[in-house]
């Protein structure tokens, strides 16, 4: 009786331990299919989000620099509105238009003493700065007035030169590639040799 109790026993074992095995199995598999389904869920994810920004981004146009550069120098600030940056026309003007007043504000001053000055070389006291300004202090003032003249002119000339590069740099960065199938990123990792930290830098490059 206990021999057949045992055989029993045993039978009964090997008949549960195969159903106990087939059910962690299935489990693993099930699990599995779900985490491969997961996984081509998020690949396919990441294909769309990429050829989506692929998409949208705006073809390169190697002449757009050229075309800025060229239209800032035909017309000041014409440049930045070909790059639809409008508010920089503003500030342009500005800075061009500054330098135009000084420009002729000390033109219009120099003419003054060099007509006084004319005037009593030829002999005459009737000019505004007679008594108050000497025939030297008239010809000081002229020399002063010409050389604010020519700094006038050329920081004119010069933020005029400016225009024409901002308009082409600008236009040379709307077209640098920001891409994030390009990308930098710091990393932390942990080294398993020396169980100490290791920073970074991750260049991720996608095709």
């Amino acid at each position: 009786m206990t021999s057949r109790l045992f055989i029993i026993i045993i039978l009964f074992c090997f008949s549960v331990i195969p159903v106990c095995f087939s059910q962690e199995n299935d489990e693993e598999k099930t699990e599995e299919q779900q985490n491969v389904r997961k996984s081509k869920s998020y690949i396919d994810t990441e294909d769309l989000v990429v050829e989506q920004a692929a998409m949208d981004k705006k073809p390169i146009d190697p002449l757009a620099p050229s075309k800025a550069a060229f239209y800032s120098a035909i017309l000041p600030g014409l440049g930045q509105a070909y790059n639809k940056k409008y508010w920089k026309i503003p500030i342009v003007y500005a800075f061009i238009g500054g330098g135009l007043y000084f420009y002729f504000d000390n033109d219009r001053e120099y003419d003054r003493y060099r007509d006084a000055y004319k005037s009593r070389l030829a002999g005459y006291t009737t000019d505004e700065f007679y008594g108050v300004v000497t025939d030297d202090g008239l010809v000081r003032a002229q020399k002063t007035l010409r050389r604010n003249k020519e700094i006038s002119l050329l920081v004119t000339l010069g933020f005029y030169v400016l225009n024409i590069i901002e308009a082409n740099v600008n236009a040379h960065l709307m077209q640098f590639n920001v891409d994030d199938a390009l990308t930098v990123r710091p990393h932390y990792k942990i080294n398993d040799l020396n169980n100490k930290g290791d920073v970074g830098l991750t260049l991720n490059f996608k095709f």
